[in-house]
């Protein structure tokens, strides 16, 4: 009886709410799995898995930036100017891991340019990053003349397009293993209940003593970090080759996968699982267009609806609270 007299419809309703994004990948699945025979191939599902990484991998860096109620619009370009970069220092014949820190550094140093125009410049992180996008993009087709980077090594392209353990892709593995991280800051390090707290309420914070200007830069820091390893790295190995000009869009589909993961864009409220099951809904969205053969320029769209839907969400579940 106790059990009952505890049972109640809100507690339903909380806990349908804090899944929902599991139960709509899920609704999708078993659509797909209808529609497409290819669909639930083992095949098809690591494809589904190696799309979502790249993906994952960047927008858990976003996550960070959402958090302290920010955005950063520039990660496409940053994973363009990094894998550009990784891409020539390979092909001058330096040794993999120093191309490896090489683009890694300048996708955190665009983050720490971003950070440190946002907090000490005082320009809105929409602003800042707008900015900042064509500063970067510009910079990627300068270096190359806008030509795309060809011909890197075969021991470079296993990242993108290997197995670890000869069953997982690098890819999968990578972002699994960025995930771990990333969750460990969050739930286990100071840092991340810092960026919640700048989140919730920056002049709060800064008066109970966290360094604001800081761990904002870091969040940024962390963004370009990510960017550089998703696409600066997996990505370019992936496709073997560097594009002065890839990654367009792909600030949509990281927001997307936060925004619908349950992290707030108005900040101070951040569900990193959620961040990870968005890009894996947002991924297996994409293959099933794919698999019906619809148009994709319609994943635009469908992305855009998505966001607006789990921002109308955010704003009514604030509102009713």
């Amino acid at each position: 009886m106790k059990s009952l007299e505890n049972f109640s419809f809100s507690s339903v309703l909380g806990v349908l709410k804090d899944n929902v994004v599991v139960l709509v990948l899920l609704g999708i699945f078993a659509l797909l799995t209808i529609a497409s025979p290819v669909f639930l191939t083992a095949g098809n599902l690591m494809d589904v898995a190696k799309q979502a990484s790249i993906n994952g991998i960047i927008a858990m860096g976003m996550t960070f930036v959402i958090t302290t109620g920010g955005i950063d619009l520039s990660v496409g370009p940053v994973w363009a100017l990094t894998g550009v970069v990784v891409a020539l220092v390979i092909k001058a014949g330096v040794f993999f891991p120093i191309a490896f820190i090489a683009g890694i550094l300048v996708g955190c140093l665009c983050g720490y340019i971003t950070g440190l125009i946002i907090t000490k410049g005082r320009l809105q992180p929409f602003i800042a990053t707008l900015a900042t996008m064509n500063v970067y993009r510009g910079i990627a087709l300068i270096v190359t003349g806008g030509y795309t980077v060809y011909g890197l090594p075969e021991n470079f392209r296993f990242l993108g397009q290997g197995f670890f353990l000869k069953y997982i892709p690098m890819p999968v593995f990578i972002f699994v293993v960025v995930y771990a991280i990333s969750w460990f800051i969050f739930k286990k390090q100071v840092f991340g209940r810092y960026l919640t707290a700048i989140g919730n309420n920056q002049e709060a914070a800064r008066l109970s003593g966290i360094n604001v200007k800081r761990i904002t830069s870091m969040a940024y820091v962390y963004s370009g970090l990510l960017c550089a390893i998703g696409g600066g790295i997996v990505a370019t190995a992936r496709i073997s080759a560097a594009e002065p000009t890839i990654g367009a869009g792909s600030e949509l589909d990281a927001i997307a996968a936060v925004v619908i993961g349950g992290t707030s864009m108005s900040g101070g409220e951040s569900k990193i699982r959620g961040t990870l099951i968005g890009a894996i809904l947002l991924s297996t969205i994409n293959n099933g267009l794919i698999l019906l053969n619809v148009p994709t320029y319609y994943k635009i769209a469908v992305v855009g609806l998505i966001i607006v839907v789990a921002m109308l969400m955010d704003a009514y579940g604030k509102s009713g609270k």
